[in-house]
């Protein structure tokens, strides 16, 4: 038998789907790729407006993640690199902090600042220490507990957590009581601490546009919605059935697979609202944090600190809000135009976009860093990747997109020895 003769799909065309079409290509298969929208990307697009590229949702790449330095090529990517810290607004200042062990221009301004104790500032050192010593398997084994405890429990004063902690992990967690479990915050703390955040030149979705430009043997069926799956078929939205030897789901599989309805996930969900504005209250590529209880804001970044490929002269500003408090997209976009104001010292803003987006992160309990191909295996012919199978990341879309692939040539092993 011909392994050009196997019918394999992929129903999505996000990190995870390109990354298990990537290792079925390099085991010589040809898979199918069933794309319900018009391009790759999935959670992570970038859009062209106003000549500037806005991504959905506020998104880096941590360039230490071990899947992403596996499978993408950073140096075409063009990356373009944060400084390790941020600036924090409170009571009308603004004040910086960061790690000066890993860039000495913010060491004064982090002995200075009044955001946590001296102890907090020795504490941070400690972790640092502790977690580069600490692997990502005993991370990932270690018990869990809610990242809120962990700090606590760490000895890092009320005022430490939060000015910085809640306002920084609450961006990255997309939730502001920093439930998320205490394994993605060291994971997260430590990605951060051992590599930087970077955003390619082109905008975050350089890196599926990369990941489909390696393909060559693939097809990807854009624009094509499926409404069911079973052991051997793909049913479409528009009637069409498809007959299938091998499918993997690397979207979320309760929407397709009829004994799964009643487990749907439940998702974190976030805002992101661009404006340009003439001028930047932060200097250098940080992330600015609002630690303000009852603000809408939690975090600003202007986008035009990095090198970008487009640039229309102005500044681009996006501003990210976990909690939206159910307000109108009109009130919301005043609202937060207010705080800007008040808060952050940006008097002058114009509009660009609001990106609604109730499908950021998906809410996990347990979350794991590895699964075996096996465990991918829903039935004889279905696995399931995406990073719902582990935890909410990029570099876990990767690894389950991966599995999800051995997995299906694993079943296959029989067949061509």
């Amino acid at each position: 038998m011909n392994k050009q003769d196997n019918k394999i799909h992929i129903i999505g065309a996000g990190i995870s789907g390109l990354i298990a079409a990537t290792v079925l290509e390099q085991h010589g298969f040809s898979p199918v790729v069933i794309e319900a929208t018009d391009r790759v990307g999935g959670r992570v697009k970038t859009d062209i407006i106003n000549g500037h590229q806005l991504d959905h949702g506020f998104q880096v790449l941590l360039t230490e993640y071990p899947a992403a330095q596996k499978y993408l090529d950073y140096e075409s990517l063009e990356l373009q690199h944060f400084l390790p810290g941020a600036s924090i607004f409170k009571n009308g200042k603004q004040e910086t902090i960061g790690d000066p062990l890993r860039d000495a221009s913010l060491l004064f301004s982090t002995l200075i600042a009044s955001i946590g104790t001296f102890s907090d500032k020795l504490k941070i050192l400690k972790l640092n220490t502790r977690l580069k010593k600490k692997t990502i398997e005993q991370i990932f084994n270690d018990k869990e507990q809610s990242t809120f405890s962990y700090l606590t429990d760490f000895g890092f004063s009320t005022k430490m957590i939060n000015d910085f902690f809640k306002p920084f992990f609450s961006g990255i967690f997309l939730e502001n009581k920093l439930d998320t479990s205490s394994r993605m915050f060291e994971f997260v703390y430590k990605m951060f601490g051992e590599g930087s955040a970077a955003l390619p030149k082109d905008g975050i979705e350089e890196i599926p546009k990369q990941l489909l430009h390696q393909l060559t043997s693939t097809t990807v069926k854009y624009n094509t919605a499926v409404s069911a799956i079973e052991d051997g078929k793909i049913l479409l939205a528009d009637g069409q059935e498809i007959e299938s030897d091998f499918i993997i789901i690397a979207t979320e599989a309760s929407y397709f697979i009829q004994n799964l309805k009643n487990q749907a996930l439940e998702w974190q969900s976030c805002d992101t609202i661009y404006f340009e504005v003439e001028h930047r209250t932060i200097e250098k590529p940080l992330i600015g944090l609002i630690p303000e209880k009852n603000a809408l804001i939690n975090n600003i970044f202007y986008h035009t600190s990095l090198k970008t490929t487009l640039n229309n002269g102005k500044e681009l500003l996006s501003v990210t809000v976990v909690n939206n408090q159910e307000l109108s997209k009109d009130k919301l976009i005043a609202q937060v135009q207010k705080e800007l104001t008040e808060l952050c010292g940006i008097t002058s803003s114009t509009f660009i976009k609001h990106y609604s987006i109730p499908k950021s992160l998906p809410k996990l309990n347990d979350l794991q860093y590895e699964i075996s191909p096996s465990e991918t295996r829903l039935t004889q012919t279905i696995f399931l990747a995406g990073d719902v199978q582990l935890n909410g990341s990029l570099n876990a879309a990767m690894i389950a997109g991966e599995k999800a692939a051995l997995g299906v040539l694993e079943n296959l092993q029989g067949v061509f020895k």
